[in-house]
């Protein structure tokens, strides 16, 4: 069973999760193991394991990136550590706004500071733009491979700005 199946809904790249918190009560009641303490060990067991999966399913889709990693991975377009190799381009940028991060924390910059987050975070908003009808229109019947590879380049991008983002103070 998958994350999708347990909550009930379509298979999605953008999940809203406050549409799903009502859900999540309701299986979190269900699936609770003290209200399964006295059946037999193997119910316990998928209760607990029914319990387990909802807490992941719901961690995963508070986080859009994370559930756009989850779908990847249930298409199989995305193995767990997979080494994705980026354009040289895009590296290239990265080591400029890198650069520049590391330059303005030197000299104490705080204004420098700021306009590489700014720029960090306009660069994702370009990259996700292409992909904007993708993502939030996502319909698992209708989507294609390459549609799919380039959710992939764009997870993998917008992760990597994601890094440098956490190492601003």
């Amino acid at each position: 069973m998958n994350y999708f199946e347990l909550f009930e809904i379509p298979v999605q790249l953008m999940v809203k999760a406050a549409d799903l918190k009502n859900k999540f009560y309701s299986l979190s009641r269900k699936y609770h193991p003290d209200f399964h303490s006295q059946t037999d060990a193997a119910n316990q067991l998928e209760v607990l394991e029914k319990s387990s999966l909802l807490n992941k399913a719901w961690k995963t889709f508070q986080d859009p990136d994370q559930t756009i990693k989850y779908v990847l991975q249930l298409k199989h377009m995305l193995e767990e550590e997979e080494k994705y190799e980026l354009p040289p381009a895009f590296l290239m940028e990265v080591m400029e706004i890198n650069e520049q991060l590391v330059d303005a924390k030197m000299e104490g910059d705080e204004a420098s500071i700021k306009e590489v987050q700014w720029t960090i975070e306009k660069r994702q908003k370009e990259l996700y733009e292409p992909l904007k009808n993708i993502i939030e229109n996502y319909q698992d019947e209708l989507i294609t491979e390459k549609e799919l590879l380039q959710v992939k380049a764009y997870y993998f991008k917008k992760k990597y700005l994601n890094r440098i983002l956490a190492g601003l103070p």
